[in-house]
């Protein structure tokens, strides 16, 4: 039996994800940069070089080192967009991001929370492998259906430090805890509590146990992990994917399935 690790034999992983791409993203970003934290940024480009909004010409070098994501052109009701509408507002929003950053874009955040399976197979249907909902489920699993992402927890929740508190001493036996933390910037200024991710910032940071990443990377890796083929004794295993897959072995060693190879468990 294998215990599956993320990259570089880590126990654990945290990932961030805002949203709207206001102003606060800059502080935000710059407080993300400052202690090696990583995540995500999902962007209405319909808004951009408006009111409190970042500009167009910004977009690459201020997320440079996170990731771009989806939230749809104008930030729409998605329970109230007929599915064309739907297909315009994410397919549009993803051409427009992929342009800004000259990357690939393949997440997204649902705007207000809004889902339903219309608008999960829209999603689908223009490329999107990922989106993060808000129904924060206060636990450390990883989602059953990327599609329908929920996050661990708002930042504002008053239970964030005992989250924190938690996941930094997290028991071994659990496998690939992932802390997901979400929210938007401008809370921050409207709530004048910069505090509160600065803090956990704090905490959070420069532990040898912890992968830090962007949402597709969760993605990504994980997906890698779903796709191992094993034989039919449970004493090989296959790696189709382009990653390689860490684990912990019986006897405690870090061990790899290297992309594209076949590895024999047994010693």
């Amino acid at each position: 039996m294998i215990k599956y690790l993320y990259p570089e034999g880590r126990e654990k992983a945290l990932t961030f994800s805002y949203d709207d791409g206001e102003i606060g993203d800059r502080r935000l970003v710059s407080i993300f940069n400052e202690h090696g934290l990583r995540g995500t940024f999902h962007l209405n480009d319909g808004k951009f070089d408006s009111g409190n909004y970042i500009s167009a010409s910004e977009v690459a070098s201020l997320y440079k080192g996170h990731e771009v994501a989806c939230h749809g052109v104008w930030h729409k009701h998605p329970n109230v967009m007929s599915v064309s509408e739907a297909m315009i507002e994410f397919h549009d929003n993803r051409v427009k991001l992929e342009a800004l950053t000259g990357s690939l874009v393949r997440g997204l955040s649902y705007a207000y929370g809004e889902y339903n399976d219309e608008i999960i197979n829209v999603a689908r249907a223009c490329g999107l492998v990922y989106s993060r909902t808000v129904d924060s489920t206060h636990g450390f699993q990883l989602p059953a259906d990327f599609l329908k992402w929920h996050p661990t927890t708002w930042h504002g929740d008053e239970r964030l430090n005992e989250h924190i508190d938690l996941f930094l001493d997290f028991p071994d036996y659990y496998e690939l805890p992932l802390f997901y933390i979400w929210g938007h910037s401008f809370e921050f200024d409207r709530n004048d509590n910069w505090e509160i991710i600065e803090k956990a910032a704090d905490r959070l940071a420069h532990h040898d146990d912890i992968w830090y990443a962007t949402n597709i990377e969760i993605y990504e890796y994980i997906t890698a992990v779903r796709s191992l083929v094993y034989s039919a004794d449970g004493k090989s295993v296959y790696n189709p994917s382009a990653l390689n897959v860490w684990y912990k072995a019986d006897d405690g060693s870090v061990m790899t399935v290297d992309a594209s190879t076949t590895v024999r468990l047994e010693k």
